[in-house]
């Protein structure tokens, strides 16, 4: 588990240009990833509260990164990916 400035700092590190990359959070990253079509290039983390999450999301759709703000249930993992 992350706290949301680790997990903001991790996506920093990874990330060069937002616009790229898109974000979301989700109960279950195994079966989103799925749902996404298995992109190649995935990244996941655990936050623990889905306020954390939803926080964290938000923090860079507001940079630009692509998501829908949306995601349902307990959604305590963060997601990001690119596809290649």
């Amino acid at each position: 588990m992350a706290t949301e400035s680790e997990i903001e700092s991790a996506i920093e590190q990874i990330v060069g240009y937002y616009p790229a990359w898109t974000i979301g959070v989700t109960d279950n990253p195994t079966r989103r990833k799925a749902e996404h079509g298995n992109p190649s290039v995935w990244h996941d983390w655990n936050a623990n509260r889905e306020m954390a999450a939803r926080n964290v999301e938000k923090y860079f759709l507001d940079k630009g990164m692509k998501g829908g703000g949306g995601g349902g249930g307990a959604v305590d993992y963060v997601y990001i990916f690119m596809y290649s």
